[in-house]
């Protein structure tokens, strides 16, 4: 029982953390006016600290905690799938379908590339 309130709490700190900048990135204008642009810098970041933290995690050999608190706490909330849903379908009710494909495109792309980028540099800065 308090493991368990203690991997909550840990858990429900880096999900503040990263809900609040999430809010704080997606509460400005967009950039250039592109809907979802936003939304695209904050998976970016977040893919990218996952990335490196991956590394990091395992490198380290971290307690399970450390997991909790960055990767699905913090990461998890600073990462929106369901953002980009919305807006891709507020672009298809608006017709934009080429923005749509490239929102998606960017999106995911973006962010898989992130990932990577953080796990290769977390790599050479460790080895």
């Amino acid at each position: 029982m308090i493991k368990e309130l203690i991997d909550i709490s840990i858990l429900s700190m880096g999900a503040i953390g990263g809900v609040l900048i999430r809010y704080k990135i997606t509460s400005y204008p967009e950039i250039y006016g592109i809907m979802g642009s936003n939304v695209i810098i904050v998976n970016i970041i977040g893919s990218f600290i996952l990335g490196a933290f991956s590394i990091i995690f395992a490198y380290y050999n971290l307690d399970t905690k450390y997991s909790l608190l960055i990767a699905i706490g913090f990461c998890g909330s600073l990462t929106t799938m369901s953002s980009l849903a919305l807006e891709s379908t507020i672009m298809i009710e608006n017709r934009e379908i080429l923005n749509v494909f490239i929102n998606v495109i960017a999106n995911v792309s973006f962010s898989i590339l992130s990932l990577v980028g953080g796990r290769i540099l977390l790599t050479i800065l460790l080895l």
